[in-house]
């Protein structure tokens, strides 16, 4: 009985690892600029509370600058982009928590490089729809959705 629980545990808490995975996949590069800055301030002489601030700071910088850049822009192509830049980070740290996690499992490790390429493209592709889809597409300057002028003509109608 205790093995069948620690089984469904075990299984609970990888389901959770992989929800936080896909959940945090978004803000790889945000986590990647903040320590490097933090970094760079703690090397040019800071102590290590102001590198955290630094760091905080220019993380949370990033974060409101590319969901403000998403929002704001109506051009398809430019927010598929500023999506990419989230999503390639994204994609690398996914990655690397799959092969970890594969490295747990799988003996072999062939497998486990397609298991890590697999996970990889998933988190990319989940932080990618993220960024990309914060924002509605433009719909045309403003003008009424089709599904509401179809209701306004009915109310006209009948």
């Amino acid at each position: 009985m205790i093995l069948i629980i620690g089984i469904v545990l075990s299984f609970v808490g990888l389901a959770y690892l992989c929800w936080l995975l896909f959940t945090l996949a978004v803000y790889a590069l945000p986590l990647f600029i903040g320590a490097s800055l933090a970094l760079a301030a703690y090397h040019g002489g800071s102590g290590p509370i102001a590198a955290t601030i630094v760091g905080l700071i220019a993380s949370s910088i990033t974060v409101v600058t590319g969901q403000l850049i998403a929002t704001r822009v109506h051009s398809a192509l430019i927010r598929a982009a500023i999506a990419l830049v989230f999503a390639v980070p994204a994609g690398v740290a996914g990655y690397h928590a799959a092969l970890g996690l594969a490295q747990l499992g799988v003996p072999a490790e062939a497998w486990r490089q397609v298991m890590a390429l697999i996970g990889s493209i998933a988190v990319a592709a989940t932080a990618w729809a993220r960024i990309a889809l914060i924002a509605p597409p433009d719909t045309g300057g403003g003008s009424l959705p089709a599904s509401a002028v179809r209701l306004t003509s009915a109310a006209h109608d009948g």
